[in-house]
């Protein structure tokens, strides 16, 4: 049986979540590619393949139930467990958003997949990864989220958005929560902060570190060993304090 790996947000090539779906198969996990967007989950997956490995291409919408609910049914039928799941898929808050004056119905679009989403995702696929004999997940997280960031920070002014960063912080807080529920700690459970990373134009140009440092970073949390910790925030492999 393969180890089995899902991946959220798998929305465009130069981004973390494409990444770390080829970091995985390269260590010859089975790879769930997922996107909002079907189609766009096809195309990228195609290009995926094309340097080998096992990739599976599923619509999912991590703020609809019964698209997660489809997803949890299909990946029991085929394989009846999961052994990585990776929550990458978030909401982007406006660039500038101050939290006096944001528009909270965009804020609530934000932490609706950022947060909810992510919530629902660990609760609908818990159950399986409990079927795995070394479950984890790794909850793609921000130092915008962070005390302990001086640079992006919740402490500092960077531009990000306050809902963004909000999100964050909250996920942060779930992690916890949900590691400290798992009794024997099979089931690992971390938030990884990639740091600021070239996924979008011009990132090379400000100092972002190239998309394979950051995606390496959420690996590490993905293939953790069975004595390695669960509940934290970590950056590189280690711990950020938050």
């Amino acid at each position: 049986m393969p180890n089995v790996a899902l991946v959220t947000g798998v929305g465009r090539s130069q981004g973390l979540g494409y990444e770390v779906c080829h970091q995985l198969a390269r260590r010859q996990y089975t790879v769930i590619v997922t996107a909002r967007n079907g189609n766009t989950a096809n195309a990228l997956t195609g290009q995926l393949l094309a340097d080998g490995g096992d990739m599976h291409a599923l619509e999912l919408d991590i703020t609809q139930p019964t698209s997660i609910a489809h997803a949890v049914d299909w990946v029991s039928q085929q394989w009846g467990k999961l052994d990585v799941l990776i929550n990458n898929a978030a909401g982007i808050a406006p660039f500038g958003e101050q939290a006096a004056t944001a528009d909270l119905t965009i804020a609530h679009q934000v932490m609706e997949t950022t947060l909810w989403g992510t919530w629902r995702m660990c609760q609908a696929f818990l159950p399986l990864l409990r079927n795995s004999d070394h479950g984890r997940i790794v909850n793609v997280s921000s130092g915008a989220g962070s005390h302990g960031d001086l640079a992006f920070g919740l402490t500092t002014n960077n531009g990000m958005g306050t809902s963004y960063a909000v999100a964050k912080a909250a996920l942060n807080a779930l992690t916890v929560k949900l590691a400290r529920e798992e009794p024997d700690e099979r089931v690992k459970i971390n938030a990884v902060c990639p740091g600021f990373t070239a996924t979008f134009e011009g990132g090379d140009a400000m100092g972002a570190r190239p998309v394979a440092e950051g995606a390496a970073s959420i690996l590490w949390a993905a293939l953790i060993p069975a004595d390695g910790p669960t509940g934290g925030l970590f950056r590189d492999g280690q711990p950020l304090p938050w």
